[in-house]
């Protein structure tokens, strides 16, 4: 075991493709900032990627095995003082080798889980069936802000420890890359003309849903028709061709009757700021903080968004103030253009305080590996 001044980390990813894209959510890129946040910990000595699926690791993977080196389990069992289970979950077996060992087992929290299983029982979204295995044995719970309000009573009951809170850690790294090669770099670039507004979330649970950004537009439209060129709502296409109620409800708007809206599939968010969006229109409910917004302000594009916990990025409106939003979003039309390029340094300095390097997250991180050190393996 090495001493507190020179742990060996790891954390668990899961691929199910050896070239797995970065851009599916953002489990694995989440993993990797974490990665790279730790290596700044005066506490760490090594951080690896560990996966926990068979799918083979090959130099197909999106990122560079060198600066974060990912390795399987089998062959990082026995030289991890601390297992961080973020994105692949370790069974008893592993488990049990592990803390033989004295290796201390970190759980990660970064989704809204409780949302998640509250929507699978109530209707029918099957995700787990008769295969949960809760692990009961983790000498600490770390949970990122924004999942803490609604989810911390369920990690802590299920899970059986402590939940505490921890950094939220972001890199444009991986969005560098994305669009190195687009025009401007995937960067806003100002023009005429009317604005193409773009909706963007999941729309996968009740966390990220479109309908308020919908609203929002509509009533920007009806104030100020001639100012917007086209609504595209994103990862929409199944419920604008199969529910009957979305279908119904989005023909009663303006936009969709003058045929200014189109509602699409799945899309890379840098490729589809950089090629089809002046301004975003984002609501969240109960995840007041997330990667997405992070690289459409990173990248200089207007975000109108509600999320409190980045309520100084973009253009903010509170709580389900639609008509506040709508209000932002008119501002961003009339006054973005002419703050661009301050408006994206002003967002990246703002941003600083998410990037690995970070002086007070790299302190609490580090803190929180002493701490769990210190206190007995369970």
């Amino acid at each position: 075991m090495a001493t507190n001044t020179s742990l060996r980390v790891g954390i668990t990813i899961g691929l199910h493709h050896e070239a797995e894209t970065l851009w599916n959510n953002g489990i694995k890129q989440n993993a990797v900032f974490l990665a790279e946040a730790l290596k700044h910990c005066p506490a760490v000595a090594s951080v690896v990627l560990v996966n926990t699926t068979a799918i083979p690791i090959t130099p197909a993977l999106p990122w560079d095995q060198t600066r974060w080196p990912t390795v399987p389990f089998e062959s990082a069992k026995d030289s991890v003082d601390v297992l961080i289970e973020l994105g692949g979950q370790i069974g008893p077996e592993q488990t049990d080798y592990l803390k033989r060992r004295g290796t201390r087992l970190v759980s990660y929290c970064c989704g809204c889980e409780y949302v998640s299983a509250m929507e699978s029982m109530l209707f029918n979204k099957p995700l787990w069936g008769q295969n949960l295995f809760v692990n009961r044995r983790y000498d600490d719970i770390w949970m990122v802000p924004q999942v803490a309000n609604i989810s911390q009573p369920y990690f802590e009951v299920l899970r059986r420890a402590e939940a505490r809170p921890v950094p939220f850690v972001w890199s444009p790294v991986f969005l560098d890359e994305r669009t190195r090669d687009l025009p401007h770099a995937g960067i806003y670039h100002p023009h005429a003309g009317p604005r193409r507004l773009s909706v963007m979330e999941p729309n996968i649970n009740v966390v990220k849903f479109c309908l308020y950004p919908v609203f929002i537009a509509e009533l920007a439209y009806r104030t100020r028709p001639e100012a917007i060129a086209q609504l595209q709502v994103t990862n929409a296409e199944r419920p604008a061709k199969e529910s009957m109620e979305f279908i119904t409800l989005m023909n009663q708007l303006d936009l969709i009757r003058d045929h200014k809206a189109v509602f699409l599939g799945r899309h890379e968010t840098p490729v589809f700021l950089a090629q089809n969006t002046d301004i975003v229109v984002s609501h969240q409910w109960e995840n007041p903080l997330n990667y997405f917004y992070l690289e459409t302000c990173w990248q200089g594009y207007a975000l109108v968004h509600n999320a409190h916990l980045c309520a100084d990025l973009g253009y903010y409106y509170p709580g389900n103030d639609v008509a506040g939003g709508s209000a932002r979003l008119l501002e961003a039309i009339d006054t973005h253009d002419a703050q661009a390029e301050a408006y994206r340094e002003r967002q990246r300095g703002l941003i600083g305080r998410y990037l690995p390097g970070n002086a007070a997250a790299t302190e609490a991180y580090n803190t929180l590996l002493l701490g769990l050190m210190q206190r007995t393996a369970l």
